[in-house]
């Protein structure tokens, strides 16, 4: 049996996600990083998109992220950022027609902070809920 390790998600409102592990992946703006028990200590900063934790009950959840960072100590790992969402809990269709207004947006030159950062998060919820499927 592969060792496991402790594991909290944590949105800037709540805790998303908390139990122990096996393995922990997650998109950081340098890429995909792997984690396992007793792995090296590392800060690095997440991109927007999905990670994905395999529970030590052999359930897999596939959580959509906003940025933020994941922080590994040989004991433990933490993603904090500003949105996370576990995907069972997004409505694909509303993330979908949000990508889809956002898209339309930013073709029509919004190029602002605030649209940008929605599109990502939009995109991440829609890559997340169509992983889970």
């Amino acid at each position: 049996m592969a060792e496991t390790f402790w594991v909290e998600v944590v949105s800037a409102d709540k805790l998303v996600w908390e139990g122990e592990a096996t393995q922990l992946t997650a998109m950081t703006t340098t890429g995909e990083v792997g984690i396992l028990a007793h792995h090296i200590p590392l800060i690095a900063t997440l991109a927007a998109g999905t990670a994905e934790i395999a529970a030590s009950d052999g359930v897999r959840h596939i959580i959509a992220v906003d940025g933020g960072f994941v922080s590994v100590t040989t004991e433990m790992a933490a993603i904090i950022s500003p949105y996370a969402a576990l995907a069972h809990d997004i409505d694909v269709t509303e993330a979908r027609r949000t990508l889809l207004n956002l898209e339309a947006k930013r073709e029509a030159g919004d190029n602002s902070l605030a649209t940008r950062s929605a599109y990502h998060r939009a995109m991440a919820q829609v890559k997340a809920a169509e992983r889970h499927k």
